[in-house]
């Protein structure tokens, strides 16, 4: 059976049809107690372009999982010492990074499928019925809750406020709408409105917030003001998350495309396909040096030339591809709906390693210091890494 983002496309599957960088290598220390063990965001950073600042191990080990009472589709963050994941149980988890441990569990009483976002020390999370909490990291303390007026599937984002130390957080939701909240209260700054629903997490450079949904478009907006710059009809509907580097979106879509626009011209500059086999995106594109990496419904993570659209090579696997991967120097880590988990040497695809969890991965890893962290449909949260 597979559940969690299938939801959100199978939503838009109706309403279609209905009326109206450089090799580097783990900190010498021990990861699991490092400070250096840091992955904040779905997708590494802020402009989700999923891209690790260290390798894992070469053959990674694992080193602990722990279950949950429901499926994880929640992608995992890394900071503080700790794994923070949530499940389709309603709770979000925070877990000993050395150890596997329960340190906390907050229960938002409904199902988790978004992944959580750490910044400074706090933890937001949303959950299907809409609602959005900000909890410390540390205790689990509840701070402030939000209420959207439907099910938040993708992950907050963050960029720098108005005021001196201040935050503002982004999150999108199927009540068609990106909010705006003030980090010190969840006090509404702005909303922007779309004509559908809105998947995945939006993508900032800190100056302009960037994201698609269920109306085909990629949409541009101001983060000061919440005021629309421009948009990019893609063509299908965007599941997933946009990616931003350099002046440029990536992102793929339901009609079985990954294209790159321009968000200066407001234009694609090129779209990639396979027209044999392909099938669509609902992963996130990682974006490398001259590389974009993204799984496919087709089974197979597809490498695509950035420069010039033009595919590269592609890897296959049993099932689905939604996973998002993440490029960790010259290796790709993903995970699979036939239940493993990969590691791709990016310049061939060129299979390096490879994990049978032995349920459905759709959580993209968290990848740090040389550990991976991922949850599956069996309900536990996996931490891999070099035998200690």
């Amino acid at each position: 059976m597979k559940i969690g983002r299938t939801t959100a496309a199978a939503l838009c599957v109706l309403l279609l049809f209905a009326p109206g960088c450089g090799k580097q290598t783990a900190s010498p220390e021990n990861p699991l107690t490092h400070p250096e063990a840091r992955w904040y965001n779905f997708r590494g950073n802020a402009a989700l372009t999923g891209l690790a600042a260290d390798e894992p191990a070469d053959n990674p080990v694992l080193l602990w999982s722990f279950p949950t009472e429901g499926f994880i589709i929640s992608s995992p963050v890394i900071g503080y010492g700790k794994v923070f994941a949530g499940s389709t149980d309603g709770k979000i988890y925070a877990l000993d990074l050395e150890t596997g441990d329960k340190i906390w569990a907050f229960d938002t009483e409904d199902d988790i499928e978004a992944p959580p976002l750490l910044d400074g020390k706090s933890l937001y999370i949303g959950n299907l019925s809409g609602d959005f909490f900000a909890l410390d990291a540390e205790t689990g303390r509840l701070r402030w809750t939000y209420s959207c007026d439907n099910s938040i599937f993708g992950s907050a984002n963050a960029v720098p406020g108005p005021e001196e130390d201040s935050r503002l957080l982004l999150i999108g939701s199927h009540d068609n709408r990106l909010h705006c909240l003030r980090d010190i209260d969840g006090s509404l700054v702005w909303t922007y409105e779309t004509d559908n629903f809105i998947n995945g997490t939006p993508a900032t450079d800190g100056s302009v917030v960037v994201f698609g949904g269920c109306d085909e478009y990629l949409h541009i907006v101001s983060v000061r003001d919440g005021v629309k710059t421009g948009d990019v009809w893609a063509g299908s509907y965007i599941a997933g998350s946009a990616a931003i580097d350099k002046g440029t979106a990536y992102l793929g879509h339901y009609g079985s495309k990954l294209i790159a626009i321009d968000l200066q011209e407001k234009k694609i500059i090129w779209e990639y396909m396979d027209r044999k086999q392909g099938d669509a995106f609902f992963s996130s594109p990682a974006v490398g040096e001259d590389r974009i990496l993204i799984g496919s419904r087709d089974n197979r993570l597809h490498c695509v030339d950035r420069k010039t659209g033009e595919g590269i090579w592609t890897f296959s696997t049993r099932d689905w591809v939604e996973s998002s991967p993440v490029i960790a120097g010259d290796r790709v880590i993903f995970g699979s709906t036939d239940g493993r988990l990969y590691m791709v040497d990016i310049k061939n695809g060129g299979l390096l390693w490879s994990y049978e969890i032995g349920a459905a991965v759709f959580a993209c890893p968290a990848v740090t210091a040389g550990l991976i962290a991922v949850g599956a449909e069996d309900g536990r949260i996996y931490l891999f890494g070099d035998k200690q």
